[in-house]
């Protein structure tokens, strides 16, 4: 039986958005590999703070691509158990960042900006594929949600690491990661609003 227009529509767009997921799974998890390996060799909180950003992305990207196409209820329940993951990442920053306030050292503002314009380049490519998709239930937004926060994130990057070689001082670099905590707790907090709301209707 031939399907409607309505249902092919659907259909497509589907697989159009499970296509545009893989690639962003791909991207993220090369530039956590990236950015880990960089964040230690630099000696910087904030590219590590955002390496673990693209981990954590990755690991949305997958449970995405599981949910798509089930049931609203299902879906809304992996956004939810992706909020707490993205809030308990917020929180693991601030403690990371204490941390570094009082036992780190002077990052390599070289290693940061370069990194940072690559991991830059690379959310910025994924935010575009995804922002047709930007508008859909809670498990879309916190997909986009997480790309865009990204970009975010990673202009603070470079703009620390050009503030961290003007100041000499390893400051710029942890307000950058309070930052990107701040940035992981919003999002958390509107996914799983919206999340909820999905559940109870």
């Amino acid at each position: 039986m031939a399907c409607t227009q309505h249902c092919c529509g659907v259909t497509a767009k589907t697989e159009r958005y499970r296509k545009v997921l893989w690639i962003a799974f791909t991207v993220n998890a090369l530039m956590f590999m990236v950015e880990v390996i960089g964040g230690i060799r630099a000696g910087s909180v904030s590219l590590l703070s955002d390496s673990l950003d693209f981990l954590g992305d990755s690991a949305n990207y997958l449970i995405s691509l599981f949910v798509l196409g089930k049931a609203i209820s299902m879906r809304a329940k992996a956004s939810l158990f992706k909020a707490y993951t993205m809030g308990g990442f917020g929180v693991w920053i601030i403690g990371t960042t204490l941390y570094q306030f009082f036992y780190g050292t002077m990052p390599n503002y070289h290693e940061m900006g370069v990194i940072g314009i690559i991991a830059f380049a690379a959310n910025v490519l994924v935010a575009v594929l995804l922002y047709s998709f930007r508008e859909g239930d809670s498990n879309m937004r916190s997909v986009w949600l997480c790309s865009r926060n990204d970009a975010m994130g990673n202009l603070a990057v470079i703009a620390a690491a050009i503030a961290v070689y003007y100041w000499q001082s390893p400051i710029p670099d942890l307000l950058v990661a309070l930052f990107m905590s701040y940035l992981a707790i919003k999002a958390a907090w509107d996914i799983r609003r919206q999340a909820v709301q999905e559940l109870t209707e």
